[in-house]
């Protein structure tokens, strides 16, 4: 009588165990396969060798450098973070910006870092905040205080979305690409989805109000990514790209796990991030739309771009964390120059520019930071409303929790004009028009007031009592 074939065999034999593993031991036992036989039909689920890492960085461009003590450590972290990402197995190329500043532990792909990919999508390197961008309307001649009043009174900052009777209407187009791709297509997404478009979330995610240097035109420009629709993506993702990476790079970093493009998950998690890209951008324009009604005025003109993507040329994939597509190739609805917002009290930057072989086609997304929020909190001294006083002085500056943030007052981020000069320096870009500050309003210190918060004081507050 033969011998039942078990997973421990198989194991011995040198393979992974998997879901593949109970029906190849009910073939192997159901037709007394044994020796070369048994050999000969489980090669099919033999895996390849794992791929290595690059024994040496991937050489990439670093159009950054360090003008002060604190900017050097800030660029050195970024270059050696950038070096260790570079040995990532699919990468052939790479760049850094100017507002370049470390993103997580060593390895990781920093903010203001570009990673160029064969066949492979890597979303650790898109991050959560999936195609965070910015959107410009021109409003002509209007007086940007009600431009900004009429913002306030529309957009949404802060946790969560919308109530559902203050919902913007879902278009029919794209809740069928929501249908249509198995990624998206569940009760949960798309309730998010519904409820979070025409918001804005927290953060740094800004609605600015200015005048373009140049016509003297009203612009508003919004700034936010793709929320809950976009997190949600990512966190499946993450999943998909950790388990290829066990079985075809063991060594690569968990965050630099990748989808291999060319399979089923490849091309699913590639058509999910294009309908995300399309909510994002649908997410901007119904804020600026409902801007536009409620003054009962025209729009003269619109354009947008984004970052924290992946851009496909052929077989490349160029993945963005927080750098802005100058090449119109890797933007297909393309209709006006790139926008690069530096902080609220400095112009939003108007910019043209052309791919040259260190900027890889890209161009910074903003000023960048130098401390993180914890170390920037420590170096302020004063009251929170005297040093947000003195920082914003002759701006329409709004936080909308009603609590300042002070960490994303303008000296909580790199110096504008460093950003500006290194963008000439390293040809990222040149300036056509700037939209100069009239105000602006952002999320603030929301979690002072959190409900979570609160109870959390009333329990301390009663056990002292």
């Amino acid at each position: 009588m033969t011998t039942k074939i078990t997973g421990h065999d198989i194991i011995s034999l040198g393979y992974r165990q998997g879901k593949w593993m109970k029906d190849a031991i009910d073939h192997i036992n159901k037709n007394n396969l044994e020796g070369e036989a048994m050999k000969t039909y489980l090669e099919q689920f033999k895996l390849p060798e794992p791929i290595a890492l690059h024994k040496k960085p991937i050489d990439f461009s670093i159009n950054i450098k360090a003008e002060t003590e604190l900017e050097e450590d800030n660029v050195n972290k970024v270059i050696n973070s950038m070096k260790t990402l570079m040995k990532t197995p699919t990468l052939v190329d790479g760049a850094i910006m100017p507002d370049a500043c470390p993103a997580g532990p060593d390895g990781t792909i920093p903010v203001g870092g570009i990673a160029v990919a064969k066949n492979a999508i890597h979303p650790g390197m898109h991050s959560a905040d999936i195609c965070c961008s910015v959107m410009l309307t021109d409003f002509g001649k209007t007086d940007p205080k009600d431009i900004l009043d009429a913002a306030h009174a529309n957009t949404h900052f802060g946790p969560g979305g919308r109530d559902r009777d203050a919902q913007f209407r879902f278009p029919k187009e794209l809740l069928e690409a929501f249908e249509a791709n198995h990624m998206l297509n569940d009760g949960n997404m798309l309730q998010i989805a519904r409820s979070h478009l025409g918001t804005q979330g927290d953060g740094n995610h800004f609605l600015f109000v200015g005048t373009s240097k140049t016509t003297g035109n009203t612009m508003l420009v919004t700034h936010h990514g793709s929320r809950g629709p976009g997190a949600k993506l990512y966190t499946k993702g993450m999943k998909i790209a950790e388990r290829f990476r066990k079985d075809l790079s063991p060594d690569t970093k968990k965050e630099n796990a990748w989808i291999p493009f060319e399979t089923e998950e490849g091309q699913s998690y590639w058509n999910a991030l294009q309908v995300i890209r399309q909510w994002t951008k649908t997410n901007h324009e119904v804020i600026h739309d409902s801007v536009a009604e409620s003054l009962d005025i025209s729009i003269k003109n619109r354009y947008w771009n984004e970052h924290n993507f992946v851009f496909k040329d052929g077989d490349l994939f160029y993945h963005a964390k927080g750098a802005t597509p100058l090449d119109a190739k890797f933007m297909p609805d393309i209709t006006g120059p790139r926008l690069i917002p530096l902080n609220m009290s400095e112009p939003i930057l108007i910019v043209e520019g052309t791919t040259t072989k260190t900027n890889l086609g890209f161009a910074p997304h903003g000023a960048g930071r130098n401390l993180s929020r914890t170390q920037h909190r420590r170096t302020k001294t004063g009251t929170t409303m005297q040093i947000f006083k003195e920082e914003t002085r002759g701006l329409d500056v709004r936080f909308f929790s009603k609590e300042i943030d002070i960490t994303e007052l303008p000296s909580a981020y790199k110096n504008a004009q460093t950003v500006r000069n290194q963008m000439d320096e390293f040809g990222l870009g040149k300036v056509i028009d700037e939209v100069m500050p009239y105000g602006c309003i952002m999320a603030g210190d929301w979690q002072k007031n959190a409900p979570w918060r609160k109870k959390r004081d009333k329990r301390n507050n009663r056990r002292k009592s």
